[in-house]
């Protein structure tokens, strides 16, 4: 079999197993790792593509942040803005950040999960928010209107635990 035919019929069967377990679309963003991530921490993957990435032993959700990169990181993209500051805070606190107990920061090398950090929702929120409040004020300007900001490996390190 030539690398291309086996490529092929890995990439088949890892779109079947998917199907069959209703993982979702492996190849979406970073679902793959998204998997992989649960399989090997002992979560469940979440059916959803939208909301928690998975859910741990106890079923709380779980937020999921992967890199490919040398430290754990967590790029917060994409985020909604709201109307005022206000809301904002409201929104992050119950729908983005804070909702989710744990936030999972892990690092894939070679195909493997290689390391895996976990941070509680309040300390991401807690971590975030300012970041987020100093582009508020010039975000609606964008052509793009949404926030996004980056939980570094120093706060991963001072804030979370290192769970594999």
């Amino acid at each position: 079999m030539t690398p291309e035919q086996e490529y092929k019929q890995l990439y088949e069967r890892m779109a079947q197993l998917c199907e069959e377990q209703g993982w979702g679309d492996p190849f979406s963003y970073a679902r793959s790792k998204e998997i992989l991530a649960a399989i090997v921490l002992g979560h469940k993957v979440a059916d959803k593509f939208s909301g928690a990435d998975a859910f741990d032993a106890l079923g709380n959700p779980v937020e999921y942040k992967s890199t490919t990169g040398k430290h754990c990181k967590g790029s917060y993209t994409g985020i909604s803005v709201q109307s005022s500051w206000r809301e904002q805070e409201k929104y992050l606190f119950e729908e983005k950040l804070a909702k989710y107990p744990k936030h999972c920061y892990n690092r894939i090398e070679d195909g493997k999960l290689v390391e895996s950090w976990e941070m509680s929702g309040q300390n991401v929120y807690n971590i975030l928010t300012p970041k987020l409040k100093d582009k508020f004020p010039t975000v609606l300007s964008k052509k793009d209107p949404r926030l996004s900001a980056n939980i570094t490996w120093s706060e991963i390190k001072r804030y979370g635990k290192k769970i594999f």
